[in-house]
């Protein structure tokens, strides 16, 4: 199954892909572990973006492409994988169909999580979690037992910086203008999968298997 996992920061694109990385045994593949892993592996891509990144410069569409297309090639690779956090544009979309055809892959389908913004808000905004054992909680969805303390350790609980409202309507924004393009783009290609990111986990769980036809 090859698939590419599409959503804002916050939904839930991590836990659906640990679903689907357990139900069809493919790996995971994000754009940051890639660039981690090339860089560390010093790839001949690899090579290449650790220039841009010691320089503070951004990772061009073309050394990114060509680290994508060194780790689709992986052996673990063979029998499908799930990109998340790649394509992020529809010129990302374009040299990935180019690249997937030279392998003599295809995508299965693209799975966009749809997510209400001001939900989403709230559910990023409420995190909070432990300074010293790292135990999460939410305040309206699981909140402590004693404000502002770990239930574990009694530890301070905190609130990461990109979890700010200003920042993460921010990131949404930058989301809307880069990535959701995206969507039309693939719904065009017939392999669009809309699914409510909003819902019970297992309910989003259901929703894409049932669409990939597998559950």
């Amino acid at each position: 199954m090859k698939l590419v996992l599409l959503g804002p920061p916050g939904a839930g694109k991590g836990t659906q892909a640990a679903m689907l990385v357990k139900k069809f045994a493919i790996p995971q593949i994000s754009t940051g572990d890639m660039l981690r892993t090339a860089v560390s592996g010093q790839t001949p891509m690899g090579i290449k973006a650790k220039g841009y990144m010691d320089a503070g410069d951004l990772v061009p569409d073309e050394v990114v492409v060509g680290i994508v297309r060194e780790r689709l090639q992986q052996v673990d690779c063979a029998t499908g994988f799930i990109l998340d956090g790649f394509p992020r544009t529809v010129p990302q979309a374009d040299a990935l169909k180019l690249n997937l055809v030279e392998l003599s892959k295809e995508l299965d389908a693209v799975i966009s999580l749809d997510v209400d913004i001001d939900s989403l808000v709230e559910r990023l905004t409420g995190r909070r979690s432990c300074g010293d054992c790292g135990k999460g909680f939410h305040l309206k969805f699981d909140p402590p037992g004693a404000d502002g303390k770990c239930d574990v350790c009694s530890g301070e609980l905190k609130q990461r910086a990109d979890d700010q409202e200003e920042t993460i309507r921010k990131r949404m924004a930058v989301y809307h203008q880069q990535t959701a393009p995206l969507e039309d783009y693939y719904r065009q290609a017939g392999l669009l999968i809309a699914v409510d990111g909003m819902a019970e986990i297992t309910s989003v769980q259901q929703q894409i298997l049932m669409a990939l036809q597998v559950a």
